[in-house]
Parts: C-alpha cells; sequence; structure tokens
C-alpha cells in the first residue's frame, strides 16, 4: 500500500503504459472543472443583474406614485381655480343650461 501512495505522489501514473489513458482522463476533468467554474460565474453575474434591477423597478416605481400623487392634486378643482384666476378667469355664479335640439321627423 504503500508503495501505491508513493508511485501515486511521485505521478508515475502518468508516464507508464497506461498513461495516454489518464491523461485524456485529466484533460476532460480539467475540462469540466473549466466548464463549472464558468457556470458559476454566470450564475453570480446573472443574480448581481437581477438585484441591479429590482432595485430600478423599486425606484420607478416611487417615481411614478409621485407623478401618480401630483397629477391628483393638479386635477382637483381648487388647484385648477386657482391656477386660472391668475389669468383673470372666474368661475360662472349661473350654472350651465342644457340646450336641446328638437329635430322633426320627415314623413
Amino acid at each position: 500500500m504503500r508503495k501505491g501512495i508513493l508511485d501515486l505522489l511521485k505521478g508515475k501514473f502518468l508516464v507508464s503504459g497506461s498513461a495516454p489513458k489518464n491523461w485524456m482522463f485529466i484533460i476532460f476533468i480539467s475540462f469540466l472543472a473549466t466548464v463549472m467554474i464558468a457556470s458559476s460565474h454566470s450564475a453570480d453575474s446573472k443574480v448581481h443583474r437581477i438585484a441591479f434591477l429590482n432595485e430600478q423597478v423599486k425606484e420607478l416605481r416611487s417615481e411614478f406614485v409621485d407623478a401618480r400623487s401630483d397629477m391628483q392634486e393638479l386635477k382637483l378643482e381648487s388647484t385648477i381655480l386657482r391656477i386660472v384666476e391668475h389669468k383673470g378667469l372666474i368661475p360662472s355664479e349661473t350654472p350651465p343650461q342644457k340646450i336641446k335640439v328638437k329635430t322633426v321627423k320627415d314623413k
């Protein structure tokens, strides 16, 4: 058993008669490790991108809520009256009346 461990530590399995088979296996394992590392980096970058986009969504949602509340305030009748008073317009004292047009039906 001691001889097997020493042969492994010295790397005799890389120069023995079945070395090409061992080298192919080592290259295959190295390729798989490289693919695994690349996949891990790709997943990490996607996680960071998702976190960044979630922050942007929160900011845009808060901007939307602010803009909507400002718009609702501008649509209030009191706000409109205040704005048009500066231009010299005042609300009418008499309410508007409906005009009804009677049509003559052809016979």
